[in-house]
């Protein structure tokens, strides 16, 4: 704004604001609020599974603790934690509800095979961390139980036959989000045609709404690329449903090979089969949930596209499409097929093409995959051709759909990046179709958000950390001693002064003897020394004696004379 705004230009722009939001007539409007719910509420395979698995402990934390923290000493009390254990391993393993009798029977049944009432003592020595960790061991041997009795028709009435389930549940999902797919991909291709025709005859269609036209394509566009990321989920879905029957009924008749008819078995070999059937089942269950999830998706996104029938009804466009030729992306992308751009013919742009390139089909292309030319020129989002060749321009790679849109956009390039971000600022709804956010720095997804808060706040799981900062940083350089009041100093002195008059006394008596200590204190004998007046001392001569002859001589006998060289005592 080239100016503050006033109370009244405030109030237009709120006015102006609230009119645009309850049109009900408006593509673009219907496209942004498609774009803000699938934000909002779209969450992927790991991040959906994550917030279950979070949401059911948070459901069971009251009847863990209820377990974990008590400590019963009666016997009654006893038997009301290992109900309550019934409960808590019912209602971790999904396979029912305690309030059905059966159900809450089979539970009890297979609890008590694994662990009887008399090993209560033992658990409830177990630290509360070692607790929770045996109920969710408990919840997963109970339900591999439970699942390999329903196989052998010895219960699980109460079991849903989640495979069975899940084998009709996703091929009927995948079938109808093929279905619209199909019609929104039809409805583009119309929009599509006639806007390419208006553009070449005005005069035929001037009923038309030109703009109307261009953001129903958007909305239409848009709402196709959300169903593809559902359909890719449902994809996924069905593959992970198939390896888990697999595997589900090899861990089946491994653990019947086991069992067979014996009455009794090591617990070391079979436990370790039911915790793998009840981790089997929960991968299903897990399936169920990611199904319903996209199921409600997909319900949910169809009422962003209701607006088109009341914009353009079948009769409208079936008329205005006399006489016009409807091509789908996949004969656009056939006409263009031969058509390859020349690269001899450019000699400062870099053409990548799939037989010359490594990985071509993961590189990131800008756009959607959309046109770079088309975007920003026309107003029409029209499928790349990567055939064409892709352009590598600052280290984004650009398609088009024909030879003469990457000729003219390879020109300058910077230039049809900026229309399209012109484009994109009059159609808001561009920057998430586009995947523009990048060029809106301050538009960031609220997924990104979300991911970037959780990242910035969520603390570091498992790890204990603390800091301390001292209250004096620099050594004290206070004198304890040290007193300003001279009547203290004096007081002290005083003190000290009637100390050395004082005596201590003890006194013991047959009654203390040998009770108590008794001290006394005195004060320590002084040194004293004399000197007088003159010093003396005396020394003996040192003895000294030479021996003459000890090496022998030229006679073979050898003759030693001993000399005494000792002073005399009155020479010393």
């Amino acid at each position: 704004m080239d100016r503050t705004l006033t109370e009244n230009n405030m109030q237009d722009l709120i006015q102006l604001c609230v009119t645009r939001l309850l049109d009900t007539t408006n593509p673009s409007l219907s496209t942004i609020k498609m774009q803000v719910y699938f934000d909002m509420n779209y969450a992927s395979r790991d991040e959906l599974l994550s917030e279950q698995d979070r949401v059911l402990e948070g459901k069971l934390a009251p009847a863990v603790r209820a377990i974990t923290e008590s400590g019963p000493h009666t016997q009654e009390e006893m038997e009301n934690v290992y109900q309550k254990i019934v409960a808590c391993v019912l209602l971790r393993s999904g396979l029912g509800s305690p309030t059905d009798i059966e159900a809450v029977r089979e539970v009890t049944a297979a609890l008590q095979s694994i662990f009887p009432q008399t090993e209560m003592i033992t658990f409830i020595s177990l630290s509360k961390k070692d607790k929770e960790q045996q109920l969710k061991d408990l919840a997963m041997l109970v339900t591999g139980i439970r699942l390999y009795n329903k196989q052998c028709q010895k219960g699980g009435s109460s079991i849903d036959d989640l495979p069975g389930v899940l084998s009709e549940a996703i091929p009927s999902a995948t079938r109808t989000l093929d279905e619209r797919l199909r019609s929104c991909q039809l409805l583009a291709h119309r929009y599509t045609a006639l806007l390419e025709a208006m553009q070449q005859d005005p005069q035929r269609f001037s009923q038309l709404r030109f703009l109307k036209l261009k953001e129903a394509l958007f909305n239409v566009r848009q709402y196709e690329a959300f169903l593809r990321i559902l359909q890719s989920n449902a994809v996924t879905s069905a593959q992970e449903v198939e390896s888990l029957d697999v595997q589900f009924e090899a861990a089946m008749m491994l653990l019947k090979n086991t069992v067979q008819d014996k009455t009794s078995i090591e617990s070391r070999e079979v436990f370790p089969l039911f915790m793998e059937l009840s981790k089997l089942w929960t991968g299903f269950q897990d399936e169920m949930l990611l199904l319903s999830f996209l199921t409600n998706m997909a319900d949910n996104l169809q009422q962003f596209l209701e607006i088109q029938s009341q914009l353009f009804p079948e009769e409208m466009l079936t008329s205005f499409l006399e006489g016009v030729t409807v091509k789908s992306d996949e004969e656009r992308m056939k006409e263009t097929m031969e058509t390859r751009v020349n690269v001899s013919d450019f000699t400062n742009q870099e053409w990548l093409f799939p037989e010359t390139t490594d990985n071509f089909d993961q590189l990131l292309i800008q756009y959607h995959g959309f046109c770079a030319h088309s975007i920003g020129v026309k107003g029409i989002t029209l499928p790349g051709n990567p055939a064409i060749g892709v352009l590598k321009h600052k280290e984004k790679y650009y398609v088009f759909s024909s030879k003469e849109d990457a000729y003219i956009f390879a020109e300058d390039p910077d230039k049809f990046i900026q229309l399209n971000i012109e484009k994109a600022k009059k159609y808001a709804e561009l920057i998430q179709l586009l995947e523009l956010h990048h060029q809106f720095e301050y538009l960031v997804p609220h997924t990104q958000a979300r991911k970037a808060s959780k990242g910035s706040m969520k603390l570091p799981l498992k790890r204990e950390s603390g800091t301390q900062t001292d209250t004096h940083i620099l050594p004290p350089t206070i004198v304890t001693s040290y007193e300003w009041n001279e009547w203290e100093l004096r007081r002290k002195a005083i003190k000290l002064a009637n100390l050395r008059r004082m005596l201590t006394h003890s006194m013991q008596t047959d009654l203390s003897h040998m009770r108590r200590e008794n001290c006394t204190q005195v004060y320590l004998p002084k040194d004293a020394g004399t000197q007088t007046k003159r010093d003396n001392s005396s020394n003996v001569p040192k003895p000294q004696i030479f021996l003459k002859g000890l090496r022998g001589g030229s006679s073979p006998t050898t003759h030693m004379v001993a000399v005494d060289l000792t002073r005399p005592l009155e020479e010393t």
